[in-house]
């Protein structure tokens, strides 16, 4: 067997079902979800339309670069958002959603013969950053993060011997689990620190169609078009229709970004054997050539947040996210940092899942030298569903609280 397996952590969702294995959920409440991060809202009609018109695709082996249309839809999609033009031909991919190719695009870039190759990951992060850099030969180097900005990341705090035996920089605009968006200047930080020691950005901009600020989240190429960077050197950027089209199942989304790169990427993934279904390609069309449907699904998140944030604002400290579908909280200190048990409880007495922060991130050095989970005394809870039941799962996660502080006051009093 490989042996690097044996570097892997049990996924997030493993380490919950099995925090909740003994768990009995009390049965008067019905049970609700903000666990996974999987869209319900429905999925638009026009996909499902031209899935069921393009059938005969499936007698025919898919290419790997994709068919012309679809890339050149992808192609005029960037243009609309961003107001970017790459060569359809050359400087973009399709590819079987963004994790797929997460993965995937590591093990073109890492080069593990080079000694101390690393990649430099946020912390608290999407957990395949972690396993594709491991399964890749690398070493991971966790980025401080501060709390108090987010949980944006200090990266002048990174040690230039980092950076200089860094092959990738994996970063997430909007961000899993904060929501928090990178500005223009932190993009040329990025891309000056790039320059400086020639590692590869990879920008996964999965939730950039859910937002909440009049003005939509930068994208990473459009910062680098506004920064005169034309070319993209070393930028791949990363999108999915998953979240911007309400179609996990379908698994589509697409690369982007410096030709040379993706020229490499293009090999790998010819003997990868990930070339996307043709059935695949003409839903992936109708839902990239279509804003309208979009507009709506945003529209509904808008308002669901708005009616889900200050009702858990009254009890924790969370905030409505520049963009996503997160909310990123953090527990009254009547919980006493314990997100593991805070979930467990709430599970066994309310029915609700939520999901432990500590389980997004990794144990790194304070300042003080003592080790700390940046994820730990929080939840990330996955607003989802409809607006009525993540309202019911907000109420009830207020009662818990308020029935915990009331308890605690009482023993204080005693």
């Amino acid at each position: 067997m490989n042996p690097l397996l044996a570097r892997l952590q049990p996924y997030p969702f493993e380490r919950l079902r099995q925090l909740h294995a003994d768990v009995t959920p009390n049965p008067a409440f019905r049970p609700i979800s903000l666990g996974i991060g999987e869209p319900r809202h429905a999925t638009p009609e026009l996909v499902k339309t031209a899935l069921s018109a393009s059938l005969a695709g499936l007698a025919t082996y898919p290419g790997t670069l994709g068919e012309p249309a679809l890339r050149q839809s992808m192609a005029a999609w960037l243009d609309r958002r961003y107001g970017v033009k790459v060569d359809s031909a050359k400087q973009l991919l399709p590819v079987n959603g963004s994790r797929e190719a997460l993965f995937a695009l590591t093990q073109t870039i890492i080069d593990p013969t080079r000694a101390g190759a690393t990649v430099v990951s946020p912390n608290p992060f999407y957990q395949i950053y972690e396993g594709a850099a491991l399964l890749a030969g690398a070493e991971v180097y966790y980025a401080p993060s501060e709390p108090a900005r987010n949980f944006g990341i200090d990266w002048l705090a990174v040690p230039e011997a980092v950076w200089a035996r860094t092959q990738l920089l994996i970063v997430c605009s909007p961000g899993n689990p904060t929501g928090a968006v990178i500005d223009l200047a932190e993009w040329k930080l990025l891309f000056d620190l790039s320059d400086k020691h020639g590692f590869v950005i990879a920008s996964d901009e999965c939730y950039s169609e859910i937002y909440f600020r009049p003005e939509p989240p930068l994208g990473s190429l459009q910062a680098a078009a506004a920064l005169g960077r034309h070319d993209f050197k070393n930028l791949i950027a990363l999108t999915s229709l998953s979240k911007r089209s309400n179609v996990p199942g379908l698994r589509s989304g697409f690369v982007a970004g410096d030709a040379a790169i993706m020229k490499a990427f293009l090999l790998y993934r010819t003997y990868h054997g990930s070339a996307m279904s043709p059935v695949v390609q003409a839903a992936s069309r109708a839902a990239w050539d279509d804003e309208a449907h979009v507009v709506a699904n945003r529209e509904l998140y808008r308002q669901k947040f708005a009616e889900v944030t200050p009702l858990l604002a009254s009890v924790m400290n969370v905030a409505l996210p520049d963009a996503g579908f997160y909310l990123w909280a953090e527990l009254p200190a009547v919980f006493g940092g314990s997100d593991e048990a805070f979930s467990r409880d709430l599970l066994a007495q309310y029915n609700v899942v939520v999901l432990p922060g500590s389980y997004l991130a990794r144990n790194v050095d304070g300042a003080d030298g003592k080790a700390f989970n940046p994820g730990a005394g929080r939840i990330r809870m996955a607003l989802v569903a409809e607006t009525a039941e993540c309202l019911e799962a907000a109420r009830r996660i207020v009662q818990f609280i308020e029935s915990k502080v009331g308890s605690k006051v009482e023993s204080n009093a005693v």
